[in-house]
Parts: C-alpha cells; sequence; structure tokens
C-alpha cells in the first residue's frame, strides 16, 4: 500500500513536477524568447558595433596603409636625399679635392717662385757686396780680389800690369753746391765714360767718394798705361751736362806697374795712390807714375797734414803782398796777396807746398776766410795811415767760391774791416768758373753789384771759353807766368799773350801780365799795350810792413 500510495504520491507529484516543469519550460521558453530578442537585439548592435569596428579597421588600415605608402614615399624620399646628399658629400670631397689639388700647384708654382726669389735674392746681394750702388761698377772688395788673381797670372806668365788710381779734382765744391743729387749724377757720367775708354779685360772700379780705380791686367809696357791715362784724361775734360748744368771736372791718376812697383795688391794700390797725389801736387788733371822716392814725400805730406790743422790756432800763416804796377806809369796800382805758412820745424812755406793740401782735407774754408780777412784788415790799416788806397787782391779757390755762406763772408769781412768793396778784388781761375756757369754766373753779378773787382787768374791754361767773358762781370785778365816767362824766345807763346791782349782790349778789359822776371819782357809788354804788370822784375812779395814802407816812400816802382 505503501508503494502504491507512494506511487499515487509519486504520480500527482509527478505531475506537479511536471507542470512545474512545463511552466518552467514555458517561462524558459519565453525568456529564450525574450533572450532570443534581446539576443538579436544585441547581435544587431554588436553586428552593428562590429561593422562600425571593421569600419574603422578598415579606416585604421587604410590610413595604416596611407601611412604605410607616405612611409614609403618617405622613405624614398629619404633615400633619394641620401643619395643626394651621398652624391652631394661625393661632390663636395671632389670639389675640395679639386681645391686641394689647385692649391698644391699653387703652392708648388708658389715654391718654385720664391725659390727663384731667394736665388735671385742671393745673387742681388752678391752684386751688391762685390759692385757699387751707385755706378754699378765693381767696388773695392771685387777690385783687390781681381788684381790678386791677376797678379798672380802675369807672375806665373812672366809679363806686367797696371794699376791706376784716380780722384776726380775739386769734386767736392760741386757736392757742396749743387747738391749730392747732381753730384752722384756727375759720378755716374764720370763712370760711364771712365767705362768707354776702357778694354774689355779691363777692370774699372770705383772706390768710394770721388775715387776710382783701374786695373789693366794686359800691358805690354808702361807706355800703354800712359796711353790709357792720356784718353781718360781727355775724355773727362769734356763738359758733362747734368740737370740743365754744365759742369766740368778733371781727374788726377797715379800709375803703379806690376812687378816694379809692388808683389802684392796692397803694394799696387798704395804706391798708384802715393803717385795720384804727387799728380795733384803737379797742378791735377794730368798722371803720374810711382817712383820710390814718393814715398818720402808721401810721409812727409802726412807729416804737413797734421801740422797743417794747428797752424790756425798757433797763428803759422803770415800773408805776404806782390805790388802790380801801372806799365805806363810804373805807379802802383794794387797787390797780390799771398800765403805763407811760418812751419815751426821747415821754416817758410810756399802755398804749393800745402795749399792742395788744404784742399783735400777740408781747412781751405777757414784758411780762404782768415786770408780774406787780414788782407782786408792790412788794406783799410794802410788807408788809415794815410797811405794812397790801392786794390787788395786774394785768390779764391774753388771749394770757397761754391761754399753756400761765401758771399755773406765777404759780406761780414767788408763790415769788420771796414773796407770798401771798391777795394777788394777777387782773382778766380778759368775752372772755376766753368765748372756751373749757371750758378757762377749769380754769384759774379752779385759780388760786381756790392762794386768787388773781379778777375779770371792764369787766363789760357783753363778752358779759355770766350763766351763766358761777354757773359761774366769780368773786370781783369791775368796772363799766366808760363806763357810770360817764353814769349820773349818762342813765337807760340808771343803770339798767345798778343792774342789776350787785343782780345781784352777789344773786350774793355784790364789786362795783367804776371811774372815778370826782365826788362825785355816788360818792354814785350808795354809795345803790346798790356796795361799792368806783376813779378819779381818789379818787387818780390813783401810783408805788410814793408809795403807800407814802400808805399810811405813812393807811389812808383822803378827798377834800376
Amino acid at each position: 500500500m505503501d508503494n502504491d500510495s507512494n506511487d499515487g504520491a509519486s504520480g500527482i507529484g509527478d505531475l506537479h513536477q511536471l507542470d512545474a516543469s512545463n511552466q518552467h519550460k514555458a517561462k524558459l521558453a519565453t525568456v529564450l524568447n525574450d533572450n532570443g530578442a534581446l539576443l538579436s537585439r544585441e547581435k544587431l548592435v554588436t553586428a552593428r558595433e562590429d561593422t562600425a569596428h571593421m569600419r574603422e579597421n578598415a579606416a585604421g588600415l587604410r590610413e595604416e596603409a596611407a601611412q604605410l605608402r607616405e612611409g614609403t614615399a618617405t622613405s624614398r624620399e629619404q633615400e633619394i636625399r641620401a643619395a643626394e646628399t651621398i652624391q652631394s658629400a661625393s661632390d663636395d670631397q671632389m670639389i675640395k679635392l679639386q681645391q686641394a689639388n689647385a692649391h698644391l700647384v699653387v703652392a708648388t708654382i708658389e715654391a718654385h717662385k720664391l725659390a727663384e726669389q731667394i736665388e735671385a735674392t742671393k745673387v742681388q746681394l752678391d752684386h751688391l757686396a762685390h759692385h757699387d750702388v751707385l755706378t754699378g761698377l765693381p767696388n773695392r772688395t771685387l777690385l783687390q780680389d781681381r788684381l790678386s788673381q791677376a797678379i798672380e797670372a802675369a807672375c806665373r806668365q812672366g809679363r806686367q800690369l797696371a794699376v791706376m788710381y784716380m780722384d776726380l779734382d775739386q769734386f767736392k765744391h760741386i757736392n757742396d753746391s749743387l747738391g749730392h743729387a747732381v753730384g752722384d749724377k756727375l759720378l755716374q757720367s764720370v763712370a760711364q765714360r771712365l767705362m768707354d775708354c776702357a778694354r774689355h779685360s779691363d777692370t774699372i772700379s770705383r772706390q768710394g767718394g770721388d775715387e776710382f780705380m783701374a786695373l789693366l791686367p794686359y800691358i805690354e809696357n808702361a807706355q800703354g798705361a800712359a796711353l790709357c791715362a792720356r784718353k781718360m784724361l781727355a775724355a773727362l775734360a769734356l763738359p758733362h751736362r747734368i740737370d740743365q748744368h754744365e759742369l766740368h771736372i778733371s781727374v788726377s791718376i797715379g800709375i803703379s806697374i806690376y812687378p816694379d812697383d809692388g808683389r802684392n795688391a796692397e803694394t799696387q794700390i798704395k804706391n798708384a795712390d802715393t803717385a795720384m797725389y804727387h799728380a795733384k801736387e803737379s797742378g791735377r788733371n794730368n798722371y803720374k807714375f810711382f817712383k820710390q822716392d814718393m814715398n818720402d814725400r808721401a810721409v812727409q805730406r802726412q807729416s804737413i797734414e797734421v801740422s797743417l790743422r794747428r797752424a790756425l790756432e798757433r797763428q803759422e800763416f803770415v800773408l805776404h803782398y806782390q805790388p802790380k804796377i801801372n806799365l805806363k806809369s810804373s805807379a802802383i796800382i794794387g797787390v797780390e796777396a799771398l800765403i805763407r805758412w811760418q812751419h815751426p820745424e821747415q821754416g817758410l812755406l810756399l802755398p804749393e807746398q800745402f795749399i792742395s793740401i788744404a784742399e783735400d782735407c777740408g781747412l781751405i774754408l777757414p784758411i780762404g776766410r782768415w786770408v780774406l780777412r787780414e788782407a782786408c784788415f792790412h788794406a783799410r790799416s794802410w788807408q788809415q795811415a794815410g797811405l794812397p788806397p790801392i786794390i787788395v787782391a786774394a785768390n779764391i779757390s774753388a771749394l770757397e767760391f761754391r761754399n753756400k755762406d761765401f758771399l755773406n763772408n765777404i759780406l761780414e769781412v767788408l763790415e769788420e774791416t771796414g773796407l770798401e768793396p771798391r777795394y777788394l778784388e777777387l782773382e778766380l781761375t778759368e775752372s772755376i768758373l766753368m765748372q756751373d756757369a749757371g750758378s757762377t754766373d749769380s754769384m759774379l753779378h752779385a759780388l760786381a753789384d756790392l762794386g768787388i773787382k773781379l778777375a779770371i787768374d792764369d787766363f789760357g791754361t783753363g778752358y779759355s771759353s770766350l763766351s763766358y767773358l761777354r757773359k761774366f762781370p769780368i773786370n781783369t785778365l791775368k796772363i799766366d807766368q808760363s806763357f810770360v816767362n817764353n814769349m820773349c824766345s818762342n813765337p807760340d807763346d808771343a803770339a798767345i799773350v798778343s792774342a789776350v791782349i787785343n782780345m781784352g782790349k777789344s773786350l774793355k778789359l784790364c789786362v795783367i801780365a804776371e811774372g815778370i822776371e826782365s826788362s825785355e819782357q816788360a818792354a814785350f809788354l808795354l809795345v803790346q799795350h798790356c796795361d799792368e804788370g806783376q813779378g819779381n822784375y818789379f818787387g818780390s812779395p813783401m810783408e805788410a810792413g814793408a809795403l807800407a814802407t814802400l808805399l810811405q816812400v813812393s807811389v812808383t816802382l822803378i827798377p834800376n
């Protein structure tokens, strides 16, 4: 029963369970349906969302594709740029390489140029070391080297050679008066003329200043050197035209011969130099061969120069006066002041024994000023003593005349002594007047305007250009005593004296003959109508006191 009961109950329960299950199923179905609808809606939403996502993904993919394309393009651009950069770098490197090569080429060229310049500079320095800058001639160093080599060759071959030492006469006054520029051009002109006189084998050298030398390595004998010297004297005697100046210059030449006058270069040069000084002492514008006794005289010359520098301080100079007379009346019309040196050891020295030395060492300027002052002082003192006024003449050297202070010195002396200018006469040589005609003319006219008399000394021995006699304000011509000495025995000298007198008369100049020693000479001059005379025949040079006494006794000189 129990089982039946249980079964019934069980069946009822099952039915309840079935209903419940059915209900549950129904509910579940409803739920499912609802869920299905929900799901359908969700699916739809999801689908939509998926679609949206897909679209977004597609858009993203498109963007990525675009970015990829852009990246690819950028990459390509970068590759192109990289390639361009590489190419540019390669081009830059090539350009730099080309530039480097160009710089290298330029540097190489410059290096070659620099090397050439260095070599040219070395050559130039070597040239400067052995040549004179002004004239381009070999200098002292090169001359000595060539002379040494020439002596060695002459010794081996048993032949002679000659050395010539040359010094321009009175060059310093041109330098001082016209300036160094004119002086330099004159030296260049001299150098060229000396070169024109030389052979190809000879050497012309400038030693410095106005000194030149010539080496003649091949001569047959001494006469070959003499011939060369005469050619040089003639070449230099012609006027030099420098900057509108017509300059005249001469040269003194000393010659030494190898092997007679020395076995080495130093001795040859020294002996040629010594001979040159003797050429100057013999009147300049000539040449002298060296002689052994010249050495003793050279030592004496050096001694005189040393003593000469102290002579002014010690008042060792004195003036002697030689009368000038009118040949017709025998009246004393003037005197010439002549310097003497009362040497403490050698006694009374004449001008020819020391004046050239004074000119060479520059002492002629203070000595000349002393002479001028002393002469003017004596002339004025004679007047103050009541003696007849006479003209006092003083010789003027080239160095004095060309000195820039010359005119001022004249004015100072006249003012200091009180002598009127008309009682002063200045004697100048033709060579002085012709060295620079332009400046000479202005100076002479300045002196003439003051009233100072002007005379040409030693007329006929210099350049004797007649044109300057008309141009310059000259008062007097002095016939050189070398013509007067022989005029009575030599027809040529007589003709010269007569011609000078006639020329002076035609130009209205006073003519005076110097060096008259005899009555025969005085008579000849009087017949030729010479105005004045001077010489030992009328009176030897005398001291100022003796002349004053003579003037007190008589104003005329009539020789017995």
